[in-house]
């Protein structure tokens, strides 16, 4: 258990060290100077994180590696440099992931933090579950739906296809669009709850490693809200005595999620998304099932307007933009991609033909 507890530590240790090397990197090339101080502040916490897993080796009478740059630190740092430091987030931010640590990096640039008391960190950046993620979901899906159908019907007009073609087309393009919507927010939705379970995992060695830090980022949190430091310390003090509910205040408060939900269903999510597609490729394919010709094409057109514009004023609910705004965006990335299909449509058919 020792060996295996030891081996553990070092590979956080390893992780902590790259992390903190590779966001100093981050630091020496951001033009931005908020960021070149967000860089320094999270590098400073790696740093931190990295003392901790130093020193629980050292208590076991492990020997602490030497520090040394990984491959990953080296790959990153070189893509920063020449596509600069926004270029490389999301992908640092996926990694953070995967190497499940107890803390990733928020869109801002900021991360929370295991609160050491040398780490200087906010919680500004703290995590919180989405309430809008089923409208944003829903309207995104539709749209996806609606654009690349409404495209693949465009590009099939073009081609001077018959009806019935087109409506093959469409509807074909329909259940493969829907089930790849529905299969990709499977894998999504898993992804983001065995992440979630990695989180309070990694929460839950560190309290049972060292309490005393789960009391103190406790406090924190409470002062944060607030509370006199002594009574943030009391109740701190008085939740950490039971590590169940120590990690579930953590969990909920430091995290923002839910322990019991986990980012909700894989299934639900997946079910949900194949509707949401299916209606919205449903707008530009439904007048061919009882239309023909060019009453058919010039309903197409008209339907699809009607659907864009129902989108553009639900993006408008979670974006904050003017529903006009959000409506003549809509009509006009959709025209654009039409456009294009159809003329590409049109010039195959033609060659195609001749």
């Amino acid at each position: 258990m020792t060996d295996r507890s030891a081996r553990h530590y070092r590979a956080n240790l390893r992780i902590e060290r790259d992390n903190a090397a590779l966001y100093d990197h981050l630091a020496e090339l951001a033009s931005d100077a908020r960021l070149r101080r967000a860089y320094r502040r999270i590098a400073d916490g790696e740093r931190a994180n990295a003392a901790f897993w130093e020193e629980r080796l050292t208590q076991m009478g492990e020997t602490v590696p030497p520090a040394r740059i990984g491959a990953r630190v080296k790959v990153l740092s070189w893509f920063a440099r020449r596509f600069g430091t926004e270029f490389v987030m999301p992908t640092v931010v996926r990694l953070e992931h995967a190497d499940h640590l107890p803390t990733p990096v928020d869109r801002e640039g900021h991360r929370d933090h295991f609160n050491e008391p040398t780490a200087p960190t906010t919680r500004s950046g703290r995590h919180r579950t989405q309430s809008g993620n089923t409208l944003r979901a829903a309207v995104l899906g539709a749209n996806d739906g609606l654009v690349s159908n409404g495209s693949l019907v465009m590009g099939m007009a073009g081609a001077a296809a018959g009806d019935h073609a087109i409506l093959l087309a469409g509807f074909a393009g329909l259940v493969a669009g829907a089930c790849s919507m529905a299969l990709g927010e499977w894998l999504s939705v898993n992804s983001s709850r065995e992440f979630y379970q990695a989180q309070i995992a990694a929460r839950a060695e560190r309290l049972a490693v060292a309490p005393e830090d789960g009391a103190r980022s406790l406090a924190g949190i409470y002062r944060e809200k607030g509370m006199a430091p002594d009574t943030a310390r009391k109740l701190a003090q008085q939740i950490a005595e039971r590590p169940k509910n120590a990690l579930d205040t953590l969990v909920r408060e430091d995290l923002g999620i839910d322990p019991d939900e986990l980012g909700g269903s894989a299934w639900g999510a997946a079910i949900s998304s194949f509707c949401l597609f299916a209606l919205g490729a449903l707008f530009p394919v439904a007048p061919y099932l009882f239309l023909k010709g060019h009453a058919a094409f010039m309903t197409c057109i008209a339907s699809t307007i009607a659907g864009l514009v129902l989108i553009g004023m639900g993006t408008a609910l979670f974006t904050g933009r003017s529903m006009t705004f959000s409506i003549a965006r809509q009509l006009a990335i959709t025209v654009a991609a039409a456009s294009i299909t159809y003329a590409v449509g049109h010039v195959l058919g033609t060659a195609l033909a001749g």
